[in-house]
């Protein structure tokens, strides 16, 4: 057996890929960090952020509007939790394009560039995950359970530790890798780790080790750390949490997510991505929403930003809400509604964003933006800027070719306003 191999046994090669972003240096605590929830599917805009009860029966579906605490501002009856709470989010209308497929749309959003053959490029994830950096102990870039587009050409060792599954009521949340499974104690993992340091001492005096093994090696060395962390371990458990916030988030996968998302922003990873399943409602879009998809959403949503603000990590939380595109205005026959892309709305929150307005509008069928549009990548660049990341920044492929983080986008400094 090489001796790759044996830096490959067991749980610590798991974490090798993405361990590459840790450093062992301690994190100043502004560094700003982020939660992405990806609504994945394409939310119906008109039937959450963007009603329209004056249009016909046929475009308005079935749900009403209700008030927010914002004067002026309406949401649908099945986000009660959201409208009081509407003056800590900024509502993005009228974000258009034109690619209304999953795994296109998804790419678009996720990246803030137009998908094309010839370049990947790295999603919202990995870029914090390359310009932010976490304690030694902990990932730097959570996703629950995966990242829709991953690194691109920032290559694997900005991508995401992705859990593989989301928390589920009534059951024990693990990570592998991280929850220690199959009865692995950290003592055992020491004794394994000792084993492969005395491995190491025999190859080394046999071969002359490259860089790429070497690097391998502190990898191996700070899954060690990151395994053994209870900070790391404790992060993932959200049943420790108090009973009253875990009450507050809902005894549903929506809420369990967003608060396993909380509680690892609160330990100190710098971006988490949570995704929500089930919005791809082309059959019974309004029992879909108003019996299994608005209510935990609403209530997981309203309590993480409560909960982020309570324990004083709202200002330093970028937060951004988001699906790939919209759903047709027309109801369809099968009492659902199809993909959209010329309209949808996101939500902003934290950080520097100025909560309480609405930004961009449809026409009466929130079919088409009525005056100026914006776009997936003015989106990524003002998320971006929240952030505290340049949107600007030249990055360099694996060849040398130089790419702008966001090409086309601009920041939409009214957010900010």
């Amino acid at each position: 057996m090489k001796r790759r191999d044996f830096l490959k046994v067991g749980v610590l090669g798991s974490l090798v890929p993405w361990l590459r972003t840790l450093r062992a240096d301690q994190v100043n605590p502004a560094t700003r960090s982020a939660i992405l929830v990806f609504l994945k599917g394409g939310p119906s805009h008109q039937d959450t952020f963007d009603l329209k009860p004056e249009a016909p029966a046929e475009y308005r579906g079935e749900f009403r509007p209700i008030h927010t605490n914002v004067p002026g501002l309406d949401i649908c009856e099945h986000l009660p939790r959201l409208a009081q709470c509407a003056d800590r989010f900024a509502l993005l209308r009228a974000i258009s394009h034109n690619l209304a497929d999953h795994g296109l749309g998804t790419r678009y959003v996720i990246t803030g560039n137009r998908p094309t053959p010839v370049l990947r490029y790295p999603s919202l994830g990995s870029v914090a995950s390359r310009e932010l950096r976490a304690p030694s102990d902990l990932p730097t870039y959570v996703a629950l359970d995966e990242d829709p587009e991953g690194p691109g050409f920032l290559g694997t060792r900005y991508g995401s530790l992705n859990t593989g599954e989301r928390p589920r009521p009534g059951q024990a949340f693990r990570v592998r890798g991280v929850s220690l499974d199959d009865g692995l104690t950290v003592s055992r993992l020491e004794r394994r780790q000792d084993l492969l340091d005395d491995l190491d001492t025999a190859f080394r005096s046999l071969d002359n080790l490259d860089d790429e093994v070497t690097a391998l090696n502190a990898f191996a060395r700070q899954a060690r750390q990151i395994l053994g962390s209870r900070r790391t371990r404790e992060a993932f458990d959200w049943s420790r949490e108090r009973p009253a916030i875990i009450q507050r988030f809902g005894n549903h996968e929506t809420g369990l997510s967003l608060l396993c998302a909380c509680r690892l922003i609160e330990a100190g990873v710098r971006f988490v991505t949570v995704i929500v399943d089930g919005w791809d409602t082309h059959n019974n879009n309004f029992t879909s929403l108003r019996r299994d998809l608005l209510p935990p959403f609403d209530q997981g949503l309203a309590a993480l930003v409560r909960t982020l603000e309570e324990k004083g990590l709202l200002n330093t939380t970028a937060l951004l809400v988001t699906g790939e595109f919209g759903r047709t205005p027309r109801v369809n026959g099968q009492a659902g509604r199809d993909h959209w892309a010329q309209a949808m709305c996101a939500l902003l929150a934290g950080g520097r964003v100025r909560g309480g307005q609405v930004l961009g509008a449809t026409d009466e069928h929130a079919a088409r933006p009525r005056g100026p549009a914006f776009t997936p990548d003015d989106l990524a660049a003002t998320f971006y800027h929240n952030l505290g990341i340049d949107p600007r920044t030249e990055y360099h492929t694996n060849t040398g070719r130089p790419v702008m983080l966001v090409r086309d986008g601009r920041v939409l400094r009214e957010v900010f306003g």
